[in-house]
């Protein structure tokens, strides 16, 4: 009977996964600095483990730059195999946990506050009873905010506006959004249920100062219909736009979904700006290197569904309700 012998793996180099880590995240996003909010860690950390791997082998694996840093040749040749190396790892860590079962693990969603306000309790809500084992972070900030924190994968989900009919094919559209113009409770003005653009005119509005997306936007169109929107006071904060349109007597612009509650209880009122209608396009994008893939794709179904509801309650027009 032979005698059985067990696989020899000699694995010095390759022993420490947390460094070859590094030289992925590094690699795929060209920065020290990005790379270390990606893997929650730091720069020097993270240059330690480059120097170490490239002490190991012997081998220059990246090459510093003016904008940050790139693969080597040596670099190029073995980022393939460590990425392969890595992703069994990481599928081997699924299996042995069960969660290629059941989604697990931490997704971060990044929002403007217009949106996450009618999505987020919602989303947590249905998230803690479908998907218990994914634990929800949520960031607000502004659209260039959450445009960075997606690009620097500080989130893994991104929901975003855009404005006319230009949206990246990485991006998935949710629903078209009619804006409003708001204006305290018992104003004339907004009192009908739709008034037209040129009626903007001069008004004393509370807006966002620039550069924002809706600011960039509707100062565009107000240009094209030779018309002054002046404001008296701008503010990026969203609960102090609805603040002083309902005490102060103000005017704002927003979605309706933003004020839905508001405008239920009375406190402000909403009319439809048309001729010409002033629309912005909800988008959905996920961040290209980060997030467990099973528990972000949990996350975005889960996203869709609800903006399917909210659809369906009026608060702006589904793209797959209508498609």
């Amino acid at each position: 009977m032979q005698t059985p012998k067990a696989t020899e793996f000699k694995l010095n180099i390759a022993a420490d996964l947390h460094k070859w880590r590094a030289f992925v995240a590094i690699g795929e996003l060209g920065s020290l600095t990005r790379a270390a909010i990606f893997l929650d860690s730091n720069q020097s950390l993270l240059s330690r483990q480059i120097n170490a791997l490239e002490r190991e082998c012997g081998l220059r694996l990246f090459n510093r730059t003016g904008r940050g840093v790139e693969f080597s040749d040596s670099g190029k040749t073995l980022f393939p195999q460590v990425k392969a190396l890595l992703e069994a790892a990481e599928q081997l860590e699924t299996d042995i946990r069960g969660g290629a079962r059941e989604p697990t693990g931490r997704v971060t969603v990044g929002s403007l506050p217009s949106i996450a306000n009618p999505l987020v309790g919602r989303l947590f809500t249905e998230i803690r009873e479908h998907h218990p084992q994914v634990n929800l972070k949520v960031l607000e900030g502004s659209s260039g905010q959450v445009e960075e924190w997606l690009s620097d994968a500080r989130v893994d989900i991104a929901i975003l506006y855009r404005y006319g009919a230009t949206v990246s094919e990485h991006e998935q559209v949710l629903a078209t959004v009619d804006s409003y113009l708001i204006g305290p409770r018992g104003d004339t003005l907004t009192a009908a249920s739709e008034v037209p653009f040129k009626a903007l005119d001069r008004l004393p509005f509370i807006l966002p100062s620039a550069p924002n997306g809706l600011r960039t936007a509707l100062d565009a169109v107000a240009r094209r219909e030779h018309l002054n929107l002046a404001p008296v006071i701008e503010a990026d904060s969203l609960p102090l736009q609805k603040l002083l349109v309902e005490r102060e007597r103000l005017y704002t612009v927003l979605p309706l979904h933003a004020v839905w509650t508001e405008v239920a209880e009375g406190r402000v009122q909403a009319a439809h700006i048309v001729n010409p209608p002033f629309q912005r396009t909800v988008v959905m994008a996920t961040a290209k290197f980060k997030g467990p893939p099973r528990a972000v794709s949990a996350v975005a179904s889960r996203i869709v569904d609800i903006v399917d509801d909210m659809a369906r309650k009026g608060m702006w027009r589904s793209e797959s309700a209508s498609s």
